[in-house]
C-alpha cells in the first residue's frame, strides 16, 4: 500500500512541477487552479501520512528557477511562502488572542523595493524566494511608484506588481509579441515586470501595492505592522488595503472582503493575516518554508455541477483556435454564467472533455468561469479538421508544454485583425464602436470576412445586441457610424485596404496621378507608379503585388459598390510646398489637431514626416525654445523651428504669389 502511495507521491511531484514551471515560466496553463490546489493537497496529505517528502516537492520548494537574461541576485531574507487554510476556523486558531492586520492577497508578482537616501535604489522580484531578477530599470516606469520620498534612511520593502482586469482586457488586445493571449493579469503582469526593455513595461500600467515593511531605522512603529503600513503610506506609496481583526472579528471581516471582489479591478486569489505586534511574530520564527506570524486564507470556491453543451472553437488573429466550453447556465458568486475558456487541447485532455459530460465550474479568485472538474469524462472527440472562420485546413501543434489547434490558412480572415482595425480608423473610413476586440469577435463569428460585409452587419441585428457588451442602443450607434462611413473619398479607402507602406499622403499621391480614376488605378503598373515624385520602388512593388491578386481586386470592388465617392475636385492650390518636408511636434492652437496641418501641407505639396532628419525642412512646435528630443535633434542638424503662426504666415504668403 505504501509502495503505491509513494508513487502517487512521485506522480504528483512531477505533475505539479511541470503544472508550475508552465504557469510562472512559460505563462501558460496546462491545468486549472482548482485541479493544482486538489493535487496539492492530497500530496501534503500523503506526506503528512508517510512521513516523507521527496526531494524536489512543491511543499517545500519554494517558487521556481528564474531564466531570464535579467542580473540575478540573492535576496538578503528569503521570501517564504505562507501556510495557507479555506476554513474561518482555521484563521481563528491562528489569531488567539493576538491582533493582526488582514489584507488582499493579491495575484501579480511580488517585488522588493530598497531606497537609499530618499531615491529608488534597487528593485528585485521574489524568483523562486532565494534569488530574484534585478528589475529596477522597469520599476521606475511602474504607475504609481514614487521615485523619491521624504525618507533618507535605507528602506526595504514588499510589495506586489499588478495589472487590473479593465488593463489586463484593453492591452492583451494590442500585444502580437505572443503566441497567444495573455490567459491571466497575473501571467501578463509577470511578462511586463520581466522585459529587457522598459519600454514596453511602461506601456503595460503596471502597479506597485506594498504589503509589508522589512527594514526602516530609526523610525518609531511602536511595534505595529499597521504602524509601519501607514508609515509607508505616508511616504508616497499605495498600500493593499488592510484591516485590523482579532478572533472576534474575523469572520465578519472575511464577509466584507468576499463582498468586495466581485467590484475589485484587481485579481486577488484570498486574504493574508499577519500579526500586528512585531516583536510577537518575530520571535515565533518559521518552518521550513512557512513564517509563523502570517497566515494566508484562499476563497472557498463556489462550485456548481452543469452539463457540457458544446466545445465552441474561437479562432484569433495568431491562427491559434480557443476551445470554449458552452454549458447549462448556473449560478455562480451571484451572476449567471454559462461559459468558460478551457485554453488548449491538453486541458481538454487532462479534464478528458466530451459534449454531455457532467462537469464542476466555479470562478478562480471569484471572477474568471472555469472547469473544476469533469465527472463522467467521455473523452475529447471531434476536434475540428476545419478552421470555423475560413473553413481552412486546422492542425495541432505542441507549443512548449500544451498542445493547441492553429488554423494554417494564411489568408484565413481571423489572422487579419489588425487589417480590419486599420480599415475603420479615424484616417481611413473612421467607423466608431468597432474596436479591435469587437472586430475579432465578429469575424470569429461569421460576421465580417471582407471589408464589404461591415456594411451588412444590420443582418445579425438580433445577434449583435444580444453579445455580452452591446445592447439595442450599442447596434443602433454602431449601424449609424457605419453609415455615416459609407461617404468618403478614394484615397481614404486605398489607405485603408492595408497596403505595405502606403500611408494617406501616399495614397493622395497615387488617386491624384491617376485622376481618381479606379480602372486607371487598377492598371497601373510598377513603372507608372514609380514615376510619381515620392512614390518610390519599394511601394510601387507593395501596390502592384496587392492589386495582382484576383481576390484583393474582387473584394476592392464589393467594397465600392457600397461605398459614395463624391467627385474629387481637381486640385487648384498652387503647390508652394512641394519638395518640402516638415515634423510636427507640440499642441496646435489653430487647427483642431496635428492631423489637420498634415492634411493643409499635403493639399499644398508638402510631405510630413514623425522624425526630425537631415531631409527635414522645418520644424513645427508653438514652444520653439523648448529642450524637447526633436527640438534638440533641429538645432544640431540647424534645421528652422517655426511656431504655428509663422507656418500660417508662409501658407497664406504662399497662396497670395
Amino acid at each position: 500500500m505504501s509502495k503505491s502511495k509513494k508513487a502517487r507521491m512521485q506522480e504528483l511531484v512531477e505533475l505539479l512541477n511541470r503544472a508550475g514551471r508552465a504557469y510562472y515560466q512559460d505563462a501558460e496553463e496546462i491545468m486549472s487552479n482548482y485541479e493544482y490546489d486538489q493535487l496539492y493537497d492530497e500530496l501534503l496529505e500523503l506526506e503528512k501520512e508517510l512521513g516523507i517528502t521527496l526531494s524536489g516537492s512543491p511543499t517545500v520548494n519554494v517558487g521556481y528557477e528564474v531564466l531570464s537574461e535579467l542580473p540575478k541576485e540573492r535576496h538578503e531574507r528569503p521570501m517564504l511562502s505562507l501556510d495557507k487554510t479555506k476554513e474561518v476556523e482555521e484563521l481563528k486558531r491562528f489569531l488567539g488572542n493576538q491582533k493582526a492586520i488582514m489584507s488582499w492577497k493579491m495575484d501579480g508578482l511580488t517585488i522588493v523595493l530598497t531606497y537609499r537616501e530618499g531615491k529608488l535604489y534597487k528593485a528585485v522580484t521574489r524568483g523562486n524566494g532565494e534569488v530574484g531578477e534585478v528589475i529596477t530599470n522597469n520599476a521606475r516606469v511602474f504607475k504609481n511608484i514614487p521615485l523619491q520620498i521624504a525618507y533618507q534612511g535605507e528602506l526595504i520593502l514588499r510589495g506586489e506588481a499588478i495589472i487590473g482586469y479593465k488593463d489586463f482586457e484593453k492591452i492583451n488586445e494590442e500585444i502580437e509579441d505572443v503566441d497567444a493571449k495573455y490567459k491571466n493579469p497575473r501571467n501578463l503582469c509577470s511578462g511586463s515586470v520581466r522585459q529587457l526593455n522598459n519600454e514596453i513595461t511602461a506601456k503595460r500600467n503596471v502597479k506597485f501595492y506594498a504589503f509589508s515593511l522589512v527594514q526602516a531605522e530609526n523610525v518609531e512603529f511602536r511595534n505595529s505592522r499597521a504602524c509601519q503600513m501607514n508609515w509607508l503610506r505616508e511616504q508616497g506609496f499605495e498600500v493593499v488595503e488592510f484591516h485590523e481583526v482579532t478572533a472576534d472579528t474575523v469572520e465578519q471581516e472575511v464577509i466584507k472582503f468576499s463582498e468586495k471582489i466581485t467590484r475589485n479591478d484587481f485579481p486577488s486569489d484570498g486574504l493574508v493575516l499577519v500579526y500586528d505586534d512585531i516583536a510577537y511574530g518575530q520571535s515565533l520564527g518559521r518552518t521550513s518554508k512557512f513564517p509563523r506570524d502570517s497566515f494566508a486564507f484562499k476563497w472557498a470556491d463556489e462550485i456548481r455541477e452543469t452539463t457540457l453543451l458544446e466545445i465552441e472553437w474561437s479562432p484569433s488573429r495568431t491562427g491559434l483556435i480557443n476551445p470554449v466550453a458552452i454549458f447549462e447556465p448556473v449560478e455562480l458568486e451571484g451572476t449567471t454564467v454559462s461559459r468558460a475558456s478551457v485554453h488548449n487541447i491538453s486541458i481538454m485532455e487532462e479534464l478528458e472533455l466530451g459534449i454531455g459530460d457532467k462537469i464542476e465550474v466555479y470562478k478562480a479568485n471569484m471572477i474568471i468561469p472555469q472547469i473544476a472538474k469533469n465527472l463522467t469524462r467521455s473523452g475529447v472527440k471531434d476536434i475540428p479538421k476545419a478552421c470555423p472562420v475560413c473553413q481552412g485546413a486546422t492542425e495541432i501543434r505542441q507549443i512548449s508544454n500544451a498542445r493547441a489547434l492553429y488554423c494554417t490558412n494564411p489568408e484565413c480572415q481571423a489572422k487579419h485583425v489588425k487589417a480590419f482595425t486599420l480599415f475603420v480608423s479615424r484616417d481611413a473610413l473612421n467607423i466608431e464602436g468597432l474596436s479591435e476586440a469587437t472586430l475579432e469577435k465578429f469575424i470569429s463569428l461569421g460576421y465580417i470576412k471582407e471589408y464589404a460585409d461591415i456594411f451588412h452587419l444590420d443582418r445579425y441585428q438580433e445577434a449583435i445586441q444580444n453579445l455580452e457588451g452591446f445592447g439595442e442602443r450599442s447596434y443602433k450607434n454602431l449601424i449609424a457610424s457605419v453609415e455615416k462611413a459609407r461617404t468618403t473619398t478614394l484615397p481614404r479607402v486605398i489607405y485603408g485596404l492595408g497596403i505595405a507602406n502606403i500611408g494617406l499622403a501616399n495614397a493622395k499621391m497615387i488617386c491624384k496621378e491617376f485622376h481618381y480614376d479606379v480602372e486607371m488605378m487598377l492598371k497601373a503598373a510598377r513603372e507608372d507608379l514609380n514615376a510619381i515624385t515620392g512614390i518610390g520602388e519599394v511601394i510601387a512593388k507593395a501596390y502592384v503585388d496587392y492589386f495582382s491578386s484576383e481576390l484583393h481586386v474582387k473584394q476592392f470592388r464589393n467594397l465600392l459598390a457600397e461605398l459614395v465617392i463624391p467627385k474629387e475636385e481637381q486640385e487648384q492650390t498652387r503647390q508652394i510646398f512641394a519638395g518640402v518636408n516638415f515634423v510636427i511636434t507640440g499642441s496646435v492652437e489653430h487647427f483642431a489637431n496635428r492631423n489637420e496641418v498634415k492634411e493643409l501641407i499635403e493639399s499644398l505639396g508638402g510631405k510630413v514626416t514623425g522624425s526630425v532628419t537631415s531631409k527635414t525642412d522645418y520644424l513645427i512646435n508653438n514652444d520653439v525654445t523648448s529642450t524637447s528630443s526633436k527640438n534638440k535633434k533641429a538645432n544640431e542638424l540647424g534645421i528652422p523651428i517655426i511656431s504655428e503662426e509663422t507656418f500660417l504666415s508662409m501658407v497664406n504668403g504662399g497662396r497670395n504669389r
